[in-house]
């Protein structure tokens, strides 16, 4: 353990980092098994578990991010390279990821490299068929972000150096599913539906926890015209989806990631302290806290309208009950 601890940046990392990584490989693991047997309640159980080993691993891409996990940058990103492969996002470069969240944070605005809503709304059939899709739950919003990693470095100049790092993870990738297939066809139809739950969760975390302006400025320098934003602002937009107050150990779910003001207040916090800062911070002021029924409802009746919806800050989201969202902006998606 004292070997193990001086790699880490907080001398209490030690036994939840162990223990939170232990349960995501080992469901990792168990979710291509389970999903590669002949029992359909196997199947089952290894969809939910692979769909959850991503949702952990992605998480854990944002602690590398923040380096709140170990004290060395490269200790980061070797682990973070590593999770994105586990997560099904190793097409993004790590520190393009790292680059798009600290500008997040930096910038309080969502940071891209274009703005999909303008676009989609210039072709009406694509446009359509999202929407029909995900008035069917199908998360295909999320599907076009992450295939727009591959595509962009063959369409935009500035994205051109990836080139052959897509192009050689869609080759392994393709391989090893190959692999899989030739022992069982189930992995062709069930790894995909994990890959479309892990999407729609990490989605429903994301579209309701700003209401920040989003900016086409990416891939160039920080603007003037997000040196508008204070913490002031940044703490009027910035919300706690918490999955539950009364048990908090349910938010380890998504490894605390619901604890988001305490995040933006703390940022280089790591996970396992959250709640306890929460408290804190807050004690019994729920100002900025949505409640989880209220999304789960706003979640379901704007599903379609969320596709091009952009909501303005400072807006009274009612704990949640009025609360459209944003898609697309992931910390998975580097454009």
């Amino acid at each position: 353990m004292k070997t193990a601890a001086k790699y880490f940046r907080f001398d209490d990392a030690v036994l939840p980092s162990l223990l939170a990584w232990s349960y995501m490989f080992s469901a990792y693991i168990f979710g291509f098994a389970a999903i590669l047997a002949d029992a359909l309640w196997l199947n089952v159980l290894g969809i939910l578990f692979l769909a959850h080993a991503m949702v952990i691993a992605a998480y854990f891409v944002h602690e590398c991010a923040h380096e709140s996990l170990f004290k060395k940058s490269r200790h980061n990103r070797f682990f973070g390279e590593l999770l994105l492969w586990l997560c099904g996002a190793s097409y993004s470069d790590y520190e393009a990821i790292k680059h798009k969240h600290v500008r997040h944070h930096m910038d309080r605005a969502d940071i891209v490299s274009f703005d999909f809503r303008t676009r989609l709304q210039r072709y009406p059939k694509l446009l359509k068929l999202i929407q029909v899709l995900e008035w069917f739950y199908i998360p295909a919003l999320e599907i076009m972000m992450h295939a727009l990693v591959i595509i962009l470095p063959f369409v935009k100049e500035s994205r051109r150096h990836l080139r052959r790092r897509v192009v050689t993870v869609l080759m392994l990738r393709l391989a090893f599913f190959a692999l899989l297939a030739s022992i069982s066809w189930k992995v062709l139809l069930f790894y995909p539906v994990a890959y479309m739950l892990f999407m729609t969760v990490m989605r429903f975390m994301d579209v309701h926890q700003h209401t920040y302006d989003l900016y086409e400025t990416l891939d160039h320098s920080s603007g003037h015209e997000v040196r508008q934003y204070d913490s002031a602002f940044e703490k009027r937009n910035t919300f706690s989806n918490l999955l539950s107050q009364k048990y908090p150990w349910l938010n380890l779910l998504v490894l605390n990631f619901s604890y988001h003001n305490v995040h933006h207040d703390r940022q280089m916090q790591p996970w396992y302290r959250l709640p306890a800062l929460h408290r804190e911070l807050y004690g019994k002021n729920e100002t900025q806290v949505l409640s989880i029924v209220n999304l789960l409802k706003s979640y379901h009746r704007y599903r379609v309208q969320r596709v091009i919806n952009s909501d303005a800050t400072d807006t009274d989201v009612h704990k949640g009950r009025d609360f459209i969202g944003v898609d697309g902006v992931s910390f998975l998606t580097a454009h």
